[in-house]
Parts: structure tokens; sequence; C-alpha cells
């Protein structure tokens, strides 16, 4: 296994940020009120010092990143080795080999020669997993989040690796499909990950033991409109080996 090389992580501090609005979305609760058309009795009215409004913790902008793991996004797992460690900007992602599994299906990719899928059904695929963690100040995302892209060195197709998106194989390799839990997008769609929190999410690709893979992590901050902040985008790669 080799270490990280990290290459240009540049990052602008943030300006402007907004708390997050709560890819794949916190469920809203319907409470109802009861009123009343009998007067208040004297001693029923309220004293000054009760009829001071009490702070009024719904005015936080809804999803407002709070604990070690936002409220937007599914509980952190860890599992798989560590195979290497990228450094974007205020950003850590640590990736995990988790392990193999069958892909269920052919790949949409096709090989322009052959014209059969590059990932066909059955064949081997190794499952990672990325834990990001924010080491510097709450950062909003908007609803691509941090993108995490392996490619192996050999690799001569045009494009991204092919990759099985079967819900059941991520569940059985204890990793999170997507970084955010359905039902929790706002709109705009803004995530904010707030200091010392972290998500994790994961991915699958063709197995190749013994591969030289880099992972190319990127991210775009975006405003309190929920506009990305093209001039504030952070874009960092690793190099290591599978397993």
């Amino acid at each position: 296994m080799r270490r990280t090389t990290v290459v240009a992580a540049v990052l602008i501090p943030l300006l402007g940020l907004a708390a997050c609005g709560s890819d794949d979305e916190p469920d809203e609760n319907n409470n109802s009120s009861q009123t009343t058309d009998e007067a208040p009795t004297p001693e029923d009215e309220p004293t000054e010092e009760e009829s001071e409004p009490a702070e009024d913790e719904s005015s936080e902008p809804a999803g407002t990143a709070s604990g070690e793991n936002p409220e937007w996004a599914h509980p952190v797992t860890t599992p798989g080795e560590l195979l290497t460690t990228i450094e974007a900007g205020d950003l850590t992602v640590e990736v995990y080999q988790v392990g193999l599994a069958e892909a269920t299906k052919d790949g949409m990719l096709v090989d322009s020669e052959t014209k059969e899928s590059i990932m066909k059904k059955g064949d081997e695929i190794v499952f990672v997993n990325y834990v990001v963690t924010n080491n510097g100040d709450p950062i909003d995302f908007g609803s691509s989040l941090v993108q995490v892209n392996a490619k192996y060195a050999d690799w001569n197709y045009l494009g991204g690796m092919p990759s099985d998106s079967s819900s059941d194989l991520f569940e059985e390799q204890g990793v999170n499909k997507s970084g955010v839990v359905p039902g929790t997008r706002t709109d705009p769609p803004i995530y904010t990950l707030g200091s010392g929190q972290t998500l994790s999410f994961g991915d699958n690709f063709l197995y190749q033991k013994g591969s030289e893979v880099t992972f190319e992590v990127r991210y775009t901050p975006v405003d309190a409109e929920g506009e990305l902040i093209h001039d504030e985008r952070v874009e960092a790669e690793g190099t290591t080996t599978i397993k």
C-alpha cells in the first residue's frame, strides 16, 4: 500500500456562510393546536416576566449542523481497511477498502470496439468507503456535496469507472450509498457540514488486485441562495494500491 500524495488543495475562506437546509433528502411533522373562546381569568393572565417570548429554537434554520454527524446525513460507518488519507482544503477524506462482491447487472459503459459492457453481471467488484471530516469552519455544500472519483492508472476509457448501484450490496457491505438521508432536501438545497463533523458514503468499481488507483476529491461551496461559489472550488487527489 502506498500513502497519499496530495495535489492542489486550495480553499479560500468562506464568506457569508448560511446554515444548511435540512442526493437523497428530514421528514416534516404536522402539528395541530386547539384554541378556545374562553377569556382568561385574572390569575390566568401572564405576568410581565412570563409574557416575554422565550427563545424560539425553531428560528434556527432547519438542518443546521450540530454534533459529530449532521442531521441530514446518514450515521457514519467505517468498515474496511484504511488505504489512504487525502487533505482537501479543510476536509480530511479517509479512503477505506471494504470488501468484494459480484456485480448484479451489466454496467452502462460500453467498449467502443467490442460493443460489450465493460462491467458485466457477475464480475468481481470492490467496495470503498469515504469518511469526510471538516477540520475548519462550517462549509455549505449544494446537492453534490463532496465528490470522490476513483480511476485505475491503466484505465483506458473516457469517463469514470462503472459501478453497481444495488442498494442491497451497499447495505451488505455496511457502506452508505449516498451522503444525504432521503427526505432532507430543502429549497434551495444547502447542506452544512459543521466544524468537526463527519459524514461517510461509498462506491464500488471493478476489482483489480494490486492495481494503482487515484482518488480525486472535489467540492464547491454554495452561498446563502444555494449558488455555487466557483472561486472557492477545492480539488485534491491521492494515489494508493488496491489490495
